[in-house]
């Protein structure tokens, strides 16, 4: 005779999925890449408290707007976002930059502009938003989960959902800034400099390699400055005292990188004398020779009223050190044309410092009056038709030295990361060297293998040899 089953054996209990479908979260994600990491940072939480994501505002119950509010053409880009997510959905929450930005007579920008949004939070605000989104579509009820404490949105240590494709993804180190350049507002939107524990860090980079990344991108407002906030204290790693200072942290990075055959490049490097450390790690090809150095300008007189950080006369020096260090280094660098008082002479510096430099890749701004920044009130604004002339004469001077030192690859033999490749690559493919951070430097166009055996896989490496430039794009061989 059989003992009577259990009732709950018998009848067990239907998922929630199957009673009620998951509410549905539209996600918009605008800005810089430190913006992307604040919003898979909201993404993973969303998912991990059981919603689901709407590829269209009108199928969604709310919409999320993360935005960015730097320059004008980015608040604009975003308070357009903003509209069209509430003509098309009704119930916007919007998140980052733009939503810590004050309006006329100091209320809040996005509110004086599109007063019907649920609720505005400023940048890295995960829980803030989650306690909006909470409240007005609550998050699914799940009878076997709910009883577990609530972990908070940090994911710190592990790798979360990526906006970025599968093979190479952002690291953010530290959010704000302690710099009061006069053209910026990034610390009153992100505030001052916060280095994450290094712990933290190594974690979520072992996690990416582990999950098939094959480039980490280290970002934030200032890498060079991490651990400055905490006295660059020692942290622990797998039981290990690491100090929390950036060239600890790239050694830690490069010996997790090497265990999975991955890259490691760094962005925004401000040139400090502790940068100097770097390059026997880049010389050996540890991490990329690789540095994006936000310059911004090279006249020792701008970079005073630009109220820039380290020895802008020094700049040139550094520059040249670096390269005897490291001879492969390639520096990306931005730029601002125009700005409050800039001379002629003081421009010609700047394009002759281009020059000397040999910047690989540059980028360049007129400069624009940004609400609450410092330098609206400095004396010799420049007409606008003179703003846009120097910055176009910038990229004149700018483009034909990242040429003729692309010029210079043709016949190198250079690894590729492949980001790119129908049909496994009979016709080509798209990647990237280690020369190019992705979607903000050039591309190598990779011609059909030659060998009928050699096949193109995205997320891998090939070898390739370069055999002709293309404006900024090298074209290569696989090999």
């Amino acid at each position: 005779m059989h003992a009577p089953s259990s009732p709950l054996a018998a009848t067990p209990p239907t998922p929630p999925s199957a009673t009620k479908p998951a509410p549905r979260v539209g996600f918009v994600s605008l800005g810089c890449p430190k913006a992307l990491t604040d919003s898979e940072l909201i993404l993973t939480q969303l998912s991990a408290e059981g919603y689901q994501t709407s590829k269209t505002f009108a199928g969604a119950d709310l919409v999320i707007v993360n935005t960015c509010g730097f320059i004008d053409d980015a608040v604009r880009e975003s308070l357009d976002t903003i509209g069209e997510a509430l003509a098309a959905n009704g119930k916007v929450i919007v998140t980052g930059c733009l939503g810590a930005r004050t309006g006329d007579g100091g209320g809040n920008l996005v509110r004086q502009m599109h007063p019907s949004v649920l609720a505005v939070t400023g940048p890295h605000a995960t829980q803030e938003v989650m306690d909006a989104v909470h409240l007005h579509v609550p998050k699914p009820h799940d009878p076997f989960v709910d009883l577990v404490p609530e972990q908070r949105a940090q994911f710190r240590g592990e790798a979360g959902i990526k906006l970025t494709p599968r093979h190479y993804a952002y690291l953010k180190i530290s959010e704000g800034c302690n710099h009061r350049c006069t053209f910026c507002i990034i610390p009153s939107m992100r505030g001052d400099l916060v280095s994450r524990p290094v712990g933290d860090v190594l974690g979520e980079a072992r996690a990416l390699f582990e999950n098939g990344v094959k480039e980490l991108l280290v970002v934030s407002q200032d890498t060079s400055a991490y651990g400055v906030d905490v006295k660059y204290r020692t942290g622990f790693f797998d039981g290990r005292p690491v100090k929390t200072r950036m060239t600890e942290l790239c050694e830690q990075l490069a010996e997790l990188a090497a265990a999975h055959g991955a890259w490691v490049r760094l962005h925004y490097v401000y040139p400090y004398p502790h940068v100097d450390e770097l390059l026997p790690l880049m010389a050996a090809g540890r991490i990329l020779p690789y540095l994006d150095v936000p310059f911004q300008h090279s006249h020792p007189d701008v970079l005073r009223r630009m109220k820039r950080p380290a020895s802008g006369e020094r700049n040139l020096d550094r520059l040249l050190q670096w390269r005897a260090a490291c001879p492969e280094l390639v520096i990306r660098s931005t730029f601002i044309a125009g700005f409050p008082g800039e001379t002629e002479a003081e421009f010609q510096h700047l394009l002759d410092f281009v020059r000397e430099a040999q910047i690989d890749r540059a980028g360049c701004f007129a400069y624009s009056p940004v609400q609450g920044a410092a330098a609206n009130e400095l004396a010799g604004a420049l007409p606008t038709e003179l703003r846009e002339e120097r910055r176009a004469r910038f990229m004149a001077v700018a483009e034909e030295v990242s040429i003729n030192r692309l010029r210079r690859r043709v016949g190198a033999t250079m690894q590729v990361l492949i980001d790119s490749a129908p049909a496994l690559g009979r016709k080509g493919g798209v990647g990237r060297s280690y020369a190019d951070a992705p979607e903000i430097d050039g591309l190598v166009r990779l011609l059909p293998p030659e060998k009928a055996s050699k096949t193109l896989k995205v997320g891998e490496f090939t070898r390739a040899r370069i055999v002709a430039t293309e404006g900024h794009d090298l074209i290569g061989q696989p090999i």
